[in-house]
């Protein structure tokens, strides 16, 4: 079968806005607890749980489904630490709902570090702007996450340690 490949321009779906800035909540000096919130993605609670083997803080697990908003009670749950680490943004809907929930959290005075895949950072980055919150903390990981072997992921994780314990300031 042959496939003819065109390059076309396309739109980008996030228009400049004047949306409202959004605040983002600083990380505290003293951290006792971290959430970890897991949207179920393949590899994203090995993500998770190499950082949280790495920062050696007291911790919760809340998880949520991909591609979709996290509930109240997960919301909630995940307000239980003084920081939450979502993961994993590694695709469209997945990315969006990680950085919409990062939003939600960071309105309500909860701080966060977004993962995401570096294939969809610059959306996650374009998302975080159209919402008022530019300076929402994203950082990146090395796209495929899913399909991978688990020391492949924690190897890709390891990369990441030193920026997520620069912005806990750890």
């Amino acid at each position: 079968m042959r496939v003819k490949v065109t390059e076309k321009e396309v739109m980008d779906p996030l228009a400049e806005t004047a949306v409202e800035k959004i605040k983002i909540s600083g990380i505290p000096e003293k951290i006792n607890k971290i959430t970890y919130l897991d949207n179920t993605k393949p590899n994203a609670d090995i993500i998770l749980s190499t950082v949280q083997e790495n920062l050696n803080i007291e911790y919760i697990k809340a998880i949520k489904p991909a591609g979709a908003a996290a509930k109240d009670i997960q919301i909630n749950e995940a307000k239980k630490g003084d920081v939450v680490i979502l993961a994993l943004g590694d695709c469209g809907s997945c990315t969006t709902w990680v950085i919409l929930d990062a939003i939600r959290l960071e309105k309500e005075g909860t701080p966060t570090i977004c993962i995401c895949t570096h294939k969809f950072t610059d959306y996650a980055y374009s998302l975080a702007k159209a919402q008022g919150t530019e300076d929402l903390r994203i950082v990146e990981i090395e796209h495929p996450i899913a399909g991978l072997e688990e020391d492949i992921v924690k190897a890709k994780t390891e990369k990441i340690i030193p920026e997520i314990k620069k912005l806990l300031k750890i």
